[in-house]
């Protein structure tokens, strides 16, 4: 029988690999949310944006941006999310995605200069849509 000593080391190491595991997949999720939030606070976008919206559609950078959130969003319900959420994986990453779209229209709504925009909203749902489905279909094993 193993000794209480080794039990302890062995469930804290578990622990601390679940922990890590958590912060490899959420991490990247959580810093590019706050990077959304980041710009969607800024009542003038920089100059490099600004220029950028100009030549591309607004809503085409809105999907392109969603599209990586959708694609991170996947990755950690997949991976690091148990396994009742790793079986729906897709659809909490993309249902998770457009909420937090929704969030942030909400929330340039009350920027100076900003807008919410509900065409806005729709580019983003697709955008995550198409990141989510992209690395499903890619990390199939």
């Amino acid at each position: 029988m193993p000794s209480k000593e080794l039990v302890s080391t062995s469930s804290r190491l578990s622990s601390e690999r679940s922990i890590a595991q958590g912060l490899w997949y959420w991490g990247p999720v959580a810093i590019y949310a706050g990077v959304i939030f980041y710009f969607s606070s800024l009542s003038f976008m920089p100059e490099q944006v600004s220029s950028l919206v100009e030549e591309l559609s607004d809503k085409f950078l809105h999907f392109c941006e969603y599209a990586v959130l959708g694609a991170l969003m996947y990755r950690a319900c997949r991976h690091a999310g148990g396994p009742r959420l790793s079986r729906s994986a897709l659809t909490w990453a993309i249902a998770v995605s457009v909420l937090y779209g929704f969030s942030d229209e909400l929330h340039q709504y009350f920027v100076p200069l900003r807008e919410a925009d509900g065409l806005d909203l729709v580019a983003d749902a697709f955008g995550a849509a198409f990141g989510a489905w992209s690395w499903h279909l890619v990390a199939r094993p």
